[in-house]
């Protein structure tokens, strides 16, 4: 066991400090030059959330039904931003780095890893923020909010496959960018971030289970039931009997193992591609 682990150590030490490296130079480039800094980590997030809790808080009551709604919002934007953050990045990481890859040789995963664990690294940190919502509108946690660490570890897999499939597609077919960007547009809307997913059960119950059907959708309802309130509609609760129950597990493991592989299949032919 211990030869073991001592050969692991060794075959991937260069990864780990290559990945160590890029995470840390994200994290220097990403506001340098800015007054604010760091901060702007915190305050884009809620500049967003102000005018959206605004406009479908206030102005809409989308959320009369919804207890803690604004923190139930904050919530989603997080969640959404993250998933946001890691595949627009994910798009350009190998492309923008084509420099590098023809210099040197190295497992080109690290680049995707990289922007997927600074982009987690921002996600914690506006966490702290979301806390401190949470304990000035009072809400209850429960027990099974230590449940939410397996959601976010959904997330970050389902984020980092993502990024693994536009990244390599992108190498091939630069239209990538423009048909994810509107995919990103609509699929913000089309999942209940901004309004509770039993507004549309009540209208079109057929309407919010291909809705549920979205990974994104599935995690951020999970997420605010553990953290906000059980009052939350969830997959599971929609799809109440059968192997739909399985789905959210099944998809995000099978596509992120079949994005992994497309990408490892496509990586040796990167440099030339670039």
């Amino acid at each position: 066991m211990v030869v073991s682990m001592e050969k692991f150590k060794q075959r991937y030490r260069y990864s780990f400090i290559l990945l160590y490296q890029l995470v840390v130079t994200d994290f220097k480039l990403r506001y340098q030059g800015s007054a604010l800094g760091y901060i702007w980590t915190l305050l884009r997030p809620l500049f967003m959330f102000v005018i959206l809790y605004l406009v479908f808080g206030v102005v809409f009551n989308a959320g009369a039904s919804v207890p803690h709604y604004p923190v139930y919002l904050l919530l989603g934007i997080l969640l959404w931003n993250y998933f946001s953050e890691v595949t627009n990045n994910g798009i350009q990481a190998i492309s923008s780095k084509g420099d590098l890859l023809r210099k040197l040789n190295f497992p080109k995963y690290v680049i995707i890893l990289a922007g997927s664990i600074s982009a987690f690294i921002n996600l914690v940190i506006n966490f702290f923020v979301l806390i401190a919502f949470m304990a000035f509108a009072g809400v209850e946690v429960y027990w099974h909010a230590s449940l939410f660490l397996l959601i976010l570890a959904e997330l970050f897999v389902l984020a980092i496959g993502m990024a693994f499939l536009l990244s390599a597609l992108y190498v091939k077919f630069r239209d990538i960018g423009y048909i994810w960007e509107i995919i990103m547009q609509a699929g913000f809307y089309f999942t209940p971030i901004l309004y509770p997913i039993t507004l549309v059960i009540d209208r079109a119950p057929a309407i919010a289970q291909i809705q549920m059907f979205n990974p994104m959708a599935q995690i951020i309802q999970d997420a605010r039931y553990l953290l906000i309130t059980p009052k939350t509609s969830t997959f599971e609760q929609i799809f109440s009997t059968g192997w739909y129950r399985l789905w959210p597990i099944v998809a995000v493991v099978l596509f992120t193992v079949l994005a992994a592989w497309y990408f490892r299949r496509q990586s040796p032919n990167f440099a030339e591609d670039i």
